[in-house]
């Protein structure tokens, strides 16, 4: 079927607000920082350098996109279901391997993760576990002795204890920890495909795979703790959608394992208790609230369980909140982060992502009703975020939970179309990795 004029057009518009944006807190970004240097980021509104290069990765990269856009949605269609996931997966690991790997195994991998400021830095003092995490929340204000690195502070201990946990099992340093978050918070994707087919149709998620594959987001999965956070709020809304339209043998254990999960996220992330918005999504798309008391038991559990070790949530967040201003967050202008946070997710999402959310906006709920609730409820956990002025800057990388589910609303784009958004994902990811040296 023939794509009208006019609708294509309203498409291309959506797609160059985008630009548009992402042009204008760009300027006023690089404005505002030589003025006076309050942004604390090289190249607004991203956490970068101008740096044109290319490295090991490239011809991988290029590789793996050209395949994706050619090949990617046929394949979607004519796999198997379970052949459908495992190629996403693959694919998805490919392209944020691929991209990773264009600034080197050291600075794009192994390295991301083991700097003062990072999680793998302070695997030391937890060699006596119990006691460190006993004492966890009176080393988050800045200044006291012991004083834990910016990102353990700025997240609650299940974060840093993943990668204690990975080095007690033999997969200690940056390389494992860096491999880690791109395994997990690539399989975004595929969890993604399972709640969009248990809340919709399989045809929906098939037509979504190579764009939640093809993401510019990619680009920090690998290699950023936020992409394993990713992994964790996306697998248990995926349970959490099997479980409500009893897509599986046993919802009541999906639930409880969706439950779980939402316990760990918001306890590798103070951020996460926002994944709640898309959760209610998909209650209210299941039209049941049959799970909940599961989800909100297992949930309580794994609370309940860092209440025992000595770490209470809601202790601990205000102390982040006096660390945050005590940092670069306290500086950086929340005028400015507003808007500019906004321009870090047409980047991230990328263009197919926002000509996507354009008819999101004006779409029929009757129609694609997993894709449109889903994508308001993402829509809204951002733009809570950014009101809260707790994420001004970096948000390429600590919107990940979010971002990386906003390409499947591509669904909505005509299927004449499709391929041609695809290579905007493409050429969007390949552009920034190549001409910026990301910070993340």
């Amino acid at each position: 079927m023939a794509v009208r004029p006019d609708t294509r057009r309203r498409d291309i518009v959506a797609a160059a607000v985008g630009v548009l944006l992402f042009a204008a807190v760009a300027v006023a970004g690089g404005v505002i920082e030589r003025s006076s240097g309050t942004l604390n980021v090289s190249w607004p509104p991203l956490l970068a350098d101008w740096m044109p290069h290319v490295g090991p990765g490239t011809p991988a990269a290029v590789a793996v996109a050209v395949l994706v856009v050619t090949y990617g949605p046929t394949a979607a269609e004519v796999l198997s279901w379970r052949l459908t996931l495992a190629a996403t997966w693959a694919s998805a690991m490919a392209w944020t391997f691929s991209l990773a790997l264009v600034d080197g195994w050291q600075r794009g991998i192994a390295g991301r993760l083991t700097t003062r400021h990072e999680y793998v830095s302070a695997i030391p003092r937890f060699d006596d576990l119990w006691p460190a995490l006993h004492t966890f929340s009176q080393h988050i204000v800045g200044g006291r002795p012991g004083y834990w690195p910016a990102h353990v502070a700025g997240h609650p201990p299940g974060a840093v204890l993943t990668f204690v946990l990975l080095d007690r099992m033999g997969l200690g340093g940056g390389g494992w920890a860096g491999v880690f978050c791109v395994v997990t918070g690539s399989s975004v994707a595929v969890a993604a495909l399972i709640a969009l087919r248990a809340l919709g149709t399989e045809a929906t998620a098939r037509t979504a795979a190579p764009f939640l594959v093809l993401t510019p987001a990619a680009i920090w999965v690998g290699a950023s703790g936020d992409g394993y956070f990713a992994s964790v709020a996306a697998w248990a809304l995926a349970l959490l959608a099997l479980a409500a339209t009893r897509r599986v043998r046993r919802p009541a254990a999906a639930a409880i394992g969706s439950g779980l999960l939402f316990g760990l996220a918001v306890h590798v992330s103070y951020g996460l208790t926002l994944i709640a918005l898309p959760g209610l999504a998909v209650l209210w798309c299941a039209r049941t609230l049959r799970p909940l008391p599961y989800v909100l038991g297992a949930a309580a559990g794994v609370a309940g369980l860092f209440v025992a070790v000595g770490f209470r949530w809601w202790d601990a967040y205000p102390l982040l909140v006096v660390r945050y201003y005590q940092g670069v967050g306290g500086v950086r202008p929340y005028s400015y982060w507003l808007f500019g946070d906004l321009g870090t997710v047409v980047a991230s999402a990328g263009l197919a992502s926002v000509a996507g959310i354009g008819r999101l906006l004006r779409f029929p709920l009757r129609d694609n009703r997993a894709v449109v609730l889903l994508g308001c409820a993402f829509l809204l956990a951002i733009v809570a975020a950014d009101v809260s002025g707790m994420s001004k800057a970096e948000t390429e990388r600590i919107w990940l939970p979010f971002t990386l589910w906003l390409p499947a609303t591509a669904v909505l784009l005509p299927r004449a179309d499709r391929r041609m958004w695809l290579a905007a994902q493409a050429v969007v990811a390949l552009l920034i990795n190549h001409l910026l040296l990301t910070g993340w």
